[in-house]
């Protein structure tokens, strides 16, 4: 499964998650990709930084861990990457569980169109 990352408003976000919804509980889909939506794309910039970036593709690679173990695998200080990870989580985009934190999503795709950006 993969994170869809792209400029929407919020209305359309839930307007999408409902027919989502709608076809699992039909059996139309298996299952749908996880849909994050930014009202702009300096706020996709700002949230998904080239460090939590980073925290992603070494939570992909390494696996569940201790955000101390992370930490040292990123070379970065612990309460930084504690607040990276805790953002992390609040976007849906880390998951924690009882052996530790880790990134659910094989891949992840960061829609941005060009008409509108400016706006």
């Amino acid at each position: 499964m993969k994170a869809i990352i792209e400029i929407a408003s919020n209305q359309d976000m839930h307007r999408r998650a409902v027919a989502a919804a709608r076809a699992l509980a039909a059996g139309k889909i298996e299952a749908a990709d996880f849909r994050i939506g930014f009202e702009s794309a300096a706020q996709v910039l700002a949230e998904l930084t080239a460090e939590r970036l980073r925290t992603l593709e070494t939570l992909r690679r390494g696996g569940t861990q201790s955000v101390y173990a992370l930490a040292k695998a990123l070379g970065r200080n612990y309460s930084n990457v504690h607040g990276d990870v805790q953002r992390l989580m609040a976007l849906g985009l880390v998951e924690r569980d009882g052996d530790g934190v880790r990134a659910p999503f094989d891949e992840l795709e960061i829609h941005l169109p060009l008409v509108g950006l400016a706006a």
